[in-house]
């Protein structure tokens, strides 16, 4: 049996089925983070400012994008409901276009520069008319609170192995296929990637049901749906901490690389009486990888934790331990790679699972907006809190970069004392300070579990009698 509906649980196949949704998104995701601007710049052919300045477009409009796709899906009505329909018809069409965005043209200069800006903002475009929908389906999938967050352990579960399988195989295999195809390398891997990711896709939608519908005499208003949220304090509550969050992660994110290059260095180990150097890339790579592996651990804890301390004490004790373990980082010194390594393994262990913990939140507000409002717009609840992140990550990659360049910063050069300490503390106490603030703000959020048990059966008392 996939549910029971006494309960509200669901089986492990249905949670693991949904978690594919996200083995496929990341897999797209990923690679955008992790290379696009190289392949833009080394393989595709334009300047790197020219490439920055139309990721910084496109991914501004892509934030946008998102609450309109929410309050599309939500006005969505098939057989096979609000949101699972998305899997089965976008699945395709952002595969195709994933090949062409990563495929070089033979045009001049000028004609690649407007190819690269149409083709990613349909790729975009896309992964938001598929992503919006697969997230908004943890807030139907089940009405139970707790099970959502285990739903949502499943689902960050899967997107930490798929990242961990794109840092791993996706250079490599483009560079081998390369030899073979020259600068056909990267539309094979995305083929391939494309290929998986549709049957991934698949898996979800067929593997899951949409059980939360909105009330039977609610009547469609985008108007009213708008509203409604801005006036859910709770949701208000996870945005401006969502923001934080993402600030918090990719200000650390955006300067490891200037971390090891310039403050770190060259580190020489000793094994077994044989000594061993290693360059900054290995150390970096090393230290992303590990970083990866503890925050998957950390998320595969999550439902144990929420269990255990509650969605929102277990958000506050882990957001605490991030924190901290990131301002260390400010006392550590290059001779100190040990201690680097072992906070790195704290820091992920803990920051692993915030995103799950906060993706079950909103799920609560979604509920906690039919509670107060007898109206519910999950899509939108969901795809305003995903343009959040958008932002925040557009945000915190620029942040970084202007205070580099406040401190100094010029590539490929020794840097000043300056410099470095600027490098440590937008590695340290910079980041830990936007945490700190993020944790000052989830103070105020009330949706506890008790909270939501009240709520929740109240609703559920007004489908019965509905």
């Amino acid at each position: 049996m996939a549910f029971e509906k006494s309960t509200g649980r669901l089986s492990f196949w249905e949670k693991a089925g949904y978690g594919f949704g996200d083995l496929a998104s990341v897999l797209y995701w990923q690679t955008i983070s992790s290379y696009l601007l190289y392949f833009y710049t080394d393989v595709f052919g334009i300047t790197a400012a020219a490439a920055g300045t139309m990721i910084l477009v496109t991914r501004m409009w892509d934030g946008v994008n998102d609450p309109l796709m929410g309050i599309i899906a939500d006005r969505t009505n098939t057989r096979w409901g609000k949101f699972r329909p998305y899997l089965l018809w976008m699945s395709v069409p952002l595969a195709i276009m994933g090949v062409l965005t990563f495929s070089v043209p033979d045009f001049g200069y000028s004609g690649k520069l407007i190819y690269a800006y149409v083709t990613f903002t349909l790729f975009m475009m896309l992964y938001t008319a598929i992503n919006i929908p697969y997230s908004s389906l943890l807030g139907v999938i089940t009405p139970d609170s707790v099970e959502r967050t285990s739903v949502a352990s499943f689902k960050y579960t899967f997107a930490f192995a798929s990242g961990i399988l794109v840092s791993a195989i996706a250079l490599p295999l483009a560079t081998h296929l390369d030899k073979s195809y020259p600068g056909k390398g990267w539309s094979i891997t995305m083929a391939i990637f494309g290929a998986f990711a549709v049957v991934f896709f698949l898996v979800t939608f067929l593997s899951t049901k949409e059980r939360v519908q909105p009330p039977p005499k609610q009547k469609t208003s985008i108007k009213q749906d708008l509203l409604d949220l801005a006036a859910n304090r709770p949701w208000l509550i996870l945005l401006i901490a969502t923001m934080l969050i993402i600030l918090f992660v990719a200000t650390r994110m955006s300067v490891t690389t200037h971390y090891f290059k310039y403050y770190v260095g060259t580190q020489t180990l000793s094994f077994l009486g044989k000594s061993y150097t290693f360059e900054f890339d290995v150390l970096t790579s090393a230290f992303n990888t590990v970083g990866q592996a503890f925050a998957l651990l950390g998320v595969i804890a999550t439902a144990p934790m929420a269990r255990l301390f509650g969605k929102k004490r277990a958000f506050l004790i882990l957001f605490v331990l991030a924190a901290l373990s990131t301002a260390v980082f400010y006392f550590l010194k290059p001779e100190h790679l040990l201690l680097i390594f072992l906070f790195q393994i704290l820091n992920t262990f803990s920051s692993g699972p915030l995103t799950p913990l906060l993706w079950a939140m909103y799920a609560d507000t979604a509920d906690y907006s039919e509670w107060k409002n007898g109206r519910r717009a999950t899509g939108l609840v969901f795809s305003a809190s995903t343009m959040s992140q958008k932002f925040g990550w557009a945000i915190g990659t620029a942040f970084a970069g202007w205070l580099m360049s406040f401190f100094g910063f010029k590539a490929n050069i020794v840097q000043s004392d300056q410099v470095q300490h600027g490098i440590v503390m937008l590695m340290s106490v910079i980041p830990a300070a936007l945490g700190a603030l993020s944790i000052l703000v989830m103070y105020f959020y009330k949706l506890d579990d008790k909270t939501m048990e009240q709520i929740q059966a109240e609703l559920e008392a007004r489908r019965t009698s509905e």
